[in-house]
């Protein structure tokens, strides 16, 4: 586990008494944006010290209206990934949905991330695995922590012991999510880094607008919870103006807003280690 980070931050000052951080906007809107996002990020990591991978999705598979935008180009989008990665010294990770995706996406990104509605599919862990990437399960809403060793199982079968685990919430009645904290050290036990997905945990799901809602004015709360459970690394999906995002708008932390959380959690850290 702590070869596999290292190797991934080998461009970052890694430092494994801190936390490492995915983030980026959720789904690739244009070049622009995620090169505004990833230089604002990066520095901000850099001066606080904290490792960091950049994300975001290169299709949306998942939403909720079939009017909803979906991604410029699975080829187009994966292009601008690895060209922001590359430019910035950045690890790049982005959500894989099938099988016979992993392979392309593996050309182009250093983490190959299964959505949680996902988790429990056997041929796309186990191709994902194939790549030889590194592979991140976010747990599904409807599975306990202890429950995901079978998927960090399906993966080292497969001859890849690269797994991290992601907790984001469980479904909680038809539109809301909680976040149990016992799932962060069950999962750990798992052998595996565990991030917490501090925006889709606060996630309000199936509104009749079609459109998901959620909690950001949370996502500290969450972080600040999850670091004091042990969390290795948290997930934030950010967005210079989320009011005019293409996706989870609702649930995504203001850009500028990110790096006095950011600082906030550095020193919680410090406290709890």
């Amino acid at each position: 586990m702590e070869k596999m980070l290292k190797d991934l931050f080998a461009n970052q000052q890694y430092d494994e008494n801190n936390f490492f951080l995915i983030a980026g906007p959720c789904v690739v809107e244009s070049e622009e944006l995620l090169l505004e996002v990833a230089d604002k990020v990066s520095g901000i990591c850099k001066n606080l010290g904290i490792p960091y991978v950049f994300k975001s999705s290169y299709r949306k598979a998942n939403r909720t209206s079939a009017s909803s935008f979906t991604g410029l180009g699975d080829e187009v989008a994966l292009q601008l990934l690895k060209k922001t990665g590359e430019k910035y010294k950045l690890p790049v990770t982005s959500d894989v949905h099938a099988h016979d995706e992993t392979a392309l996406a593996a050309k182009y990104i250093d983490i190959l991330q299964i959505p949680a509605f996902l988790c429990r599919q056997t041929d796309l862990l186990v191709a994902a695995a194939e790549t030889g990437k590194i592979v991140n399960v976010k747990k599904g809403q409807f599975v306990s922590g202890p429950s995901m060793k079978f998927a960090a199982e399906k993966i080292r079968k497969a001859g890849n012991d690269k797994v991290i685990l992601t907790e984001r919430g469980n479904t909680f009645g038809y539109q809301d999510l909680v976040v149990d904290y016992r799932n962060i050290p069950w999962m750990k036990e798992h052998g595996a880094p565990v991030v917490m997905d501090c925006t889709h945990s606060l996630q309000q799901p199936n509104q009749t607008s079609g459109v998901t809602g959620g909690n950001p004015q949370l996502i500290g709360t969450i972080a600040k919870a999850a670091i004091a459970s042990g969390a290795d690394g948290l997930f934030i999906e950010t967005h210079p103006n989320p009011a005019v995002a293409k996706s989870d708008g609702a649930n995504m932390l203001k850009l500028d807003l990110l790096e006095g959380v950011l600082q906030q959690l550095v020193k919680l850290r410090k406290a709890v280690i």
